[in-house]
């Protein structure tokens, strides 16, 4: 199912973009680093809903910008879709995101990370 979610991510970004791919395996994860365009293209496009089909939110992670309006709790816990994490991005001059797909049993049992990145 993980790698459903991470085919759409590559279909949705268009064929002629393609991200640019990360291997981690030391870490046991691979992904793809969005750019501007393609980060806006995921936010506004059924991606994040068709994902969240198959991977709950309690088995993502999101890795906030420092400058987030997205709430965490004192725990650490994101609250928001992936759709928000996405948007948010997109919405910053240079907005982008790194999605990772995590191997069974790595990460703390999350099947996807998502990290925001803008200027």
């Amino acid at each position: 199912m993980a790698m459903a979610g991470a085919a759409a991510v590559g279909a949705a970004a268009g064929e002629a973009a393609a991200g640019e791919p990360i291997a981690q395996p030391d870490q046991g994860r691979i992904g793809m680093h969005l750019s501007p365009e393609e980060t806006r293209a995921i936010a506004s496009g059924p991606v994040p809903a068709i994902v969240s089909m198959f991977v709950p939110l309690n088995r993502m992670g999101a890795g906030l910008h420092p400058e987030t309006e997205i709430y965490r709790d004192d725990k650490g816990g994101v609250h928001a879709s992936l759709r928000q994490v996405v948007m948010e991005a997109a919405q910053h001059p240079g907005g982008t995101v790194v999605v990772y797909v995590n191997a069974p049993g790595t990460r703390g049992g999350r099947v996807l990370d998502i990290y925001q990145n803008w200027e």
